[in-house]
């Protein structure tokens, strides 16, 4: 159960504002990981039933913040980034003295600190969804310098998901271009390669299970090797063989300058979203 102060208030150790996908998966991750339990976390949506939902999954409280007040010492803010200023009082006055902790795409800290004004600290984040099997990377930017308790707690929220780094504002949204979008460019690459296997030949089934292991046991070996992905990429690249002959292709249809485009589109887009 919540625990309550002297007004009744509902309190929380932490928050969420948002039940999607991501907040799911982080409070999957803290769960898991022991950092809380599930009476120390709450939830609120829209009436979409997202809240309810990740109550059932998890036991943690929905509260219900139609005029109603509640205090977290984490507030988590994973709403859609435009649901930012529509925002119910209640949870702009339950932000009071917490640390704001944002998941939102685009959304800049000055814009952030203006809406959750009585916040002793806000932090800016970019996580990305392998994080929900703790296989993520997520860069944080504090609006200023965290003292050690806020820190541990950051760093406890974000290590559940994988690895963490400290970068400044600026960098957030190089960020999201990499390992924010980044997870989708390579799920494109793997449906490429189930189109090309089936191209050659093979059935729906057996192009997914050649190209999937070939991504997973390529994405495996390289985090196990202690070899560079050039040093790694040579290995496999024969010269005269077939694995040249296709990345001779690669290369002349521009294909490193693709990403390269690509994740400059995806920069560009991050910080337009920053701006509207």
């Amino acid at each position: 159960m919540f625990v309550m102060d002297e007004s009744q208030t509902p309190s929380y150790s932490i928050a969420f504002v948002g039940a999607g996908r991501m907040a799911s998966a982080i409070v999957h991750s803290l769960l898991n990981s022991g950092a809380y339990q599930p009476n120390q976390i709450a939830c609120c949506s829209a009436p979409d039933g997202t809240a309810k939902k990740l109550s059932d999954e998890t036991g943690i409280e929905v509260v219900d913040t139609s005029g109603s007040s509640f205090f977290a010492d984490v507030l988590v803010i994973a709403c859609k980034p435009q649901q930012l200023q529509q925002l119910d009082e209640s949870i702009v006055h339950s932000s009071s003295n917490s640390l704001v902790i944002s998941i939102l795409a685009g959304t800049k800290i000055a814009a952030l600190l203006e809406k959750f004004h009585a916040a002793r600290n806000v932090v800016r984040v970019m996580p990305n969804t392998p994080g929900s099997i703790g296989e993520g990377v997520s860069g944080f930017a504090p609006s200023s310098e965290l003292s050690a308790e806020d820190r541990k707690t950051v760093t406890t929220l974000l290590d559940t998901l994988g690895k963490t780094l400290e970068v400044s504002e600026n960098q957030i949204d190089a960020v999201t271009a990499i390992s924010g979008s980044g997870p989708a460019y390579f799920f494109l690459f793997v449906e490429g390669l189930i189109q090309a296997a089936k191209n050659l030949g093979f059935d729906q089934d057996t192009a997914m299970m050649i190209a999937q292991q070939t991504a997973v046991g390529s994405a495996k070996l390289l985090d196990q090797s202690e070899l560079t992905p050039e040093e790694l990429r040579i290995q496999v690249t024969s010269p005269g063989g077939t694995t040249q002959a296709a990345i001779e292709s690669f290369k002349s249809n521009g294909f490193v300058q693709t990403i390269h485009k690509a994740a400059r589109a995806a920069y560009d887009r991050s910080i337009e979203l920053g701006e509207m």
